[in-house]
């Protein structure tokens, strides 16, 4: 039964929240000894127009206890409510949640100081001071570290002396060189154009060739900087042994298999122990009889090849390769000199667990509903001992509509190969693609009472492969066929014949698509401080290859002018979808997360509607979060009914997500969140039966839904559990109430519980 009764629950949990926060920040000096200060604050101040000032933070040794809003130290407020005896059980648990206050330590403030300095010298600021002011009152210090930069040192000119024909034409590649006159004499970048230099030449089996080889000389007059790289001194004293070793390439002669970590291989041996070693040409497995890897698996995967110049470019590809492979834990490579010019591979792999369950579950509560949704699965990761991964996944969603109970269930199968199957393309181009190909089938039961049930049968191919950051899905087909065996009278003659609900999307249909979607993240795990961007997008068309056939073959049209297949009319569409977030990172423990997400469709051709399933929906726990799972939109439409769960109408052809969130670590695994949300969906064209729904230019901006909110959620690091609680601000679909919301039931809240971050 809905609440109809006023509340501000969700007001009421914030202000409890924020007081709470408040409470445990008071007296933060209760714990910090006579004599002693607690950090309050650290300042950097820096004048260096060239320096990104997020990269000054990194060089700073002590830090305060960290903010929530940058209002609140929460761990340092639950550790202070430990009493004066540690050794009282309730002290222990606080103080092991909570935060022990930093204390001004002038070591590391002096230490920090010299780290300031240091980095602006590297970075060509020769000539930069720093002035350190340490404030001291009521136990509390605060530290400002004011730079002065003065004028920074620049490249004059950059010479290359290098007596070794291929390294110098490296050097001197003014395209590709990371040296360029006028830019800062910044050390940083000097030693960045070392590793390519290096990089490159063992890419050209240059094994033994380091970077500490190379070394710059510099000659300043006045602020400008003459700078040559050349070989290190006491290498060119010797030239026989710079030729020998140095400047030297090697082949690859062997490649040694080692399936069991646990035994040494003696690499100096060409003639491994032959117990349970398998040979092929300069391959060689070695291993249990039992092999949980084939030869040829183990070989498609291997870049360093025998016969080769050694390239590190080869190795970081075997790496990528082999530890993408589901029945391999880790891969270690190393190599010995079997030969003046010769070097032998040995590569030990460690087997992971051949089985692993996967589940999810989300919970939603909107409008006095309840849903609840979960998956299931196992995977077998190395089914024929060729890194063939079988996934078995099941999935059971049910939503309860007050006397009624809607169910939705199914599952898939899938062959996952790890080799890109391209027809007409040999092994050796396909395993150069790095990727692997998936073989699925899917089947999907959905049963409304009083409505109707409908099942989707479905398969197709896919393809995946990375390159750099940066993964690519491609699906060459992807067919799906939807049935609806029953339709009950009443609703077919209620919505479906009245037009409430398009009648296309309760006909059998088919859908036969192409897609494409790939993902990038611009996160550094070395740098995790830095800023960085993430973006998603996809491309889809259906129906193109059929309708084109079928206009080639001059195959007649149905009664109503439309193309079918096997008796089933077949969808035509394009559509398209992109996300992009940007984290800005604050410290280690607070960051602020934006996110965009805009997505659009078109039918033509064959079809009139895009697929209900293949079209958008705004609201849900990833979406606009004051409205449940697909109850925003489209535009300002009215739902025909207020006591139905669920109104099929609520679906469009264009969506817009616009959401920030505030997410601060606070103690232990939680983490808090603040968020607002904005979008909402459209049609492209009028349908009857979705009045207002329409995208407009000059109107949709009024038509966007805003919502605010609260989560929690607990990082376990191998996944997160979310719940988040969003609250309406402004609905444009309102006639009979305020469009802008003043929440007074939990018809105006919506409580999402899930897996993952939104976005």
């Amino acid at each position: 039964m809905r609440s109809s009764h006023p509340t501000f629950l969700p007001l009421l949990l914030l202000v409890v929240l924020l007081s709470g926060m408040l409470f445990v920040s008071c007296s933060p000096t209760k714990h910090v000894p006579d004599g002693a200060f607690l950090l309050n604050k650290v300042e950097i101040k820096s004048d260096a127009k060239e320096i990104n000032k997020n990269d000054l933070p990194e060089y700073v040794r002590q830090m305060p206890n960290s903010y929530i809003l940058g209002l609140f130290r929460l761990q340092l407020g639950i550790y202070n409510l430990s009493g004066k005896d540690s050794t009282k059980w309730f002290s222990r648990l606080v103080r092991r949640i909570g935060q022990p206050p930093v204390l001004l330590d002038s070591t590391l403030t002096e230490l920090s100081a010299q780290q300031l300095l240091r980095f602006h010298m590297n970075k060509g600021y020769y000539d930069a001071n720093i002035n350190t002011i340490v404030n001291k009152r009521n136990k509390k210090a605060r530290i400002s570290y004011q730079i002065q930069s003065n004028k920074p040192y620049r490249v004059n000119e950059y010479k290359v002396n290098v007596p070794f024909e291929e390294l110098e034409t490296l050097s001197k590649d003014s395209v590709r060189s990371l040296v360029q006159p006028n830019m800062l004499f910044d050390v940083y970048q000097l030693d960045s154009e070392r590793e390519r230099l290096t990089s490159r030449m063992r890419r050209q089996g240059y094994y033994n060739f380091m970077k500490d080889y190379l070394a710059y000389t510099a000659d300043s007059t006045g602020h400008k900087v003459d700078v040559t790289l050349q070989l290190r001194d006491y290498l060119m004293e010797n030239r026989d042994t710079l030729n020998q070793t140095v400047f030297k390439q090697y082949y690859i002669s062997k490649v040694i298999y080692n399936l069991n970590p646990a035994v040494s291989t003696i690499l100096t041996s060409n003639k491994p122990d032959p117990i349970d070693t398998i040979q092929t040409g300069n391959y060689v497995v070695i291993g249990p009889g039992d092999k949980f890897l084939t030869f040829n698996a183990l070989v498609s995967s291997t870049f360093v090849k025998p016969g080769t110049l050694y390239s590190d470019a080869d190795v970081e590809r075997t790496y990528a390769a082999l530890n993408t492979l589901p029945p391999v834990k880790y891969t270690h490579i190393s190599f010995t000199e079997t030969a003046p010019d010769s070097l032998q591979c040995l590569i030990t792999i460690a087997e992971a667990k051949s089985f692993t369950f996967t589940s999810q579950a989300e919970i939603t509560f909107t409008e006095g509903y309840w849903g609840a949704a979960g998956n299931a699965g196992v995977v077998h990761r190395n089914l024929f001992k060729g890194a063939e991964s079988l996934t078995l996944q099941g999935r059971l969603a049910l939503e309860y509509q007050g006397d009624v109970i809607a169910q939705e269930w199914g599952g898939q199968a899938g062959i996952r190969v790890p080799r890109t199957i391209i027809p007409f393309i040999n092994d050796a181009n396909s395993r150069s693609l790095q990727g692997s190909t998936e073989f699925r089938g899917v089947f999907n039961y959905q049963h409304r009472p009083g409505e109707f049930t409908s099942t989707n049968f479905g398969g197709g191919i896919k393809y995946n492969w990375i390159t750099g950051r940066q993964n690519h899905n491609l699906d060459l087909l992807d067919l799906s066929y939807v049935n609806f065996p029953w339709i009950s009278p009443e609703f077919r003659e209620t919505f479906i014949e009245s037009g409430k609900y398009n009648k296309y999307n309760y006909d059998n249909y088919m859908i036969m698509r192409l897609s494409y979607s790939t993902a990038v993240s611009g996160y550094n795990p070395a740098r995790p401080l830095r800023n960085y961007f993430t973006y998603r997008y996809g491309v889809e068309s259906a129906g193109n290859a059929l309708y084109g056939l079928y206009k080639l073959l001059d195959i007649p049209v149905d009664v109503n002018g439309f193309y079918r297949a096997f008796n089933i009319r077949f969808s035509q569409y394009v559509r398209g979808e992109i996300n992009a977030s940007f984290h800005q990172i604050i410290d280690k423990n607070n960051k602020f997360v934006y996110h965009a997400g805009i997505g659009a469709g078109l039918p033509y051709g064959n079809a009139e509607i895009i697929p209900f399933e293949r079209r958008f929906y705004s609201g849900g726990a990833n979406s606009v979060r004051g409205w449940g799972e697909s109850m925003l939109g489209p535009g300002v439409y009215q739902r025909f009914s207020t006591n139905r769960r669920r109104d099929y109408n609520q679906v469009g052809d264009v969506k817009l997500d616009l959401n920030f969130e505030y997410r601060a670590r606070m103690f232990w695994v939680l983490e808090g969140a603040i968020f607002a949300d904005a979008g909402n969906i459209w049609t492209v064209r009028e349908y009857d039966n979705q009045a207002g729904g329409v995208f407009r230019l000059d109107t949709f901006w009024k038509q966007i839904a805003l919502a605010y909110g609260i989560g929690l959620r607990m990082d376990f690091n191998f996944f997160l559990f979310r719940v988040d609680m969003g609250v309406k601000l402004h609905d444009p679909a309102a006639v009979t109430t305020p469009k802008w919301i003043l929440p007074k039931s939990f018809n105006d809240v919506a409580l999402h519980i899930a897996i993952g971050y939104p976005f």
